[in-house]
């Protein structure tokens, strides 16, 4: 059998704590975009593709536990534990809003029509807050059992899920009703969970065990017993084949989703990972670690009958962002006078 290729990832520094969340736009005509959350209380936004710094959001006075972009990555959220949440504009780094809280924010999610915007954390209440009013009082969803860990949208923002830290299991809430109509059972807690881009499945990490649900029918799918406590997974969203998984041992290990078999492990962070997720096209996905970096690897070649233009090296044959396009989401940006920006848009000229 040959021996594996030896992964080499881009590796973005930056952040000067943890790395605990990570977040990709959809695609936009501008390309894709990366946010990252950070104790270091300071979310930065990359291009998606090439992992360069477009900028880093000021304003925080406390570790940044939850970050997402809007559909369009027009604006971005952070949830953070200074009691607030905060909306800002992704094209020039400014806050827009900022919500206060009455204890630490753990989870943060836009609603796909990017009108709302939802939050959860130590103080057990789920809020939605209309970001078209910011300043009338938030909806609270009903009372959460426990301190809320995850948020996410599904069923074109009809259905909001969430899972706590110190129980079992992700609940799911009607959003007219504001009522749990559905709990997905865990052994253990739930410290990820992501919706799949086709809106099909749910993925969940819970102790060392990776399960796939049914979005729909809320069936387990599949349940899978991974080599380490894991934190993080997420589902390749093109063809739905195989899934990636992070947690105590350091590594990111990918796994065939129809057997859960390991196709592949990284290793190059030198602390637990605490978030992967998968780019929107699936080529690529990024690890946020304890050490401080966040390290982006190629998914490299797909199978014979999926065959999408790969390079040998498995790399992405054509660049789909060029640096004009990231330039324009650089200018106006908050950013220190030291030429990284300019430095950063001539290496994309060459």
């Amino acid at each position: 059998m040959d021996k594996k290729r030896v992964a080499v990832p881009l590796v973005c520094h930056g952040h000067s704590r943890p790395v605990v969340d990570l977040f990709y736009s959809p695609i936009t005509p501008d390309g894709f975009f990366l946010i990252s959350a950070s104790k270091d209380s300071s979310p930065m936004l990359r291009n998606g593709e090439t992992g360069d710094w477009i900028g880093t959001f000021e304003g925080h006075k406390g570790a940044v536990w939850s970050c997402c972009l809007d559909t369009n990555a027009l604006r971005a959220a952070s949830g953070s534990a200074d009691f607030t949440a905060k909306v800002w504009d992704a094209l020039t780094g400014d806050e827009l809003h900022s919500f206060e809280h009455k204890h630490i924010v753990r989870a943060c999610a836009f609603s796909e029509d990017t009108r709302l915007l939802l939050t959860g954390g130590v103080e057990k209440v789920l809020r939605i807050l209309d970001l078209s009013r910011p300043d009338a009082p938030p909806r609270e969803v009903d009372k959460s059992p426990g301190s809320v860990r995850t948020v996410a949208w599904l069923h074109t923002d009809q259905t909001i899920l969430s899972s706590c830290t110190d129980m079992g299991g992700v609940r799911l809430w009607d959003v007219r009703s504001g009522k749990i109509v559905q709990t997905l059972e865990t052994k253990s807690s739930v410290t990820s969970a992501e919706v799949s881009q086709d809106g099909r499945y749910i993925t969940t990490c819970d102790g060392s065990t990776v399960k796939f649900w049914d979005a729909n029918h809320f069936g387990l799918v599949k349940s899978y017993n991974m080599p380490c406590t894991v934190e993080s997974a997420s589902l390749e969203p093109k063809y739905g084949n195989k899934f990636i998984a992070g947690g105590e041992d350091m590594w990111i290990h990918v796994f065939d989703f129809h057997t859960g078999d390991e196709i592949a492990c990284n290793k190059g962070h030198h602390g637990p990972v605490h978030c992967v997720r998968f780019s929107p096209g699936g080529e690529s996905y990024a690890s946020g670690s304890e050490d401080g970096t966040i390290r982006i690897w190629q998914t490299g070649p797909l199978t014979h009958d999926e065959n999408v233009g790969f390079t040998a090296n498995g790399s992405i044959g054509n660049v789909s962002v060029t640096a004009e396009e990231v330039s324009r989401k650089i200018e106006g940006f908050h950013v220190s006078e030291d030429g990284r920006a300019k430095e950063k848009e001539e290496a994309g000229k060459d």
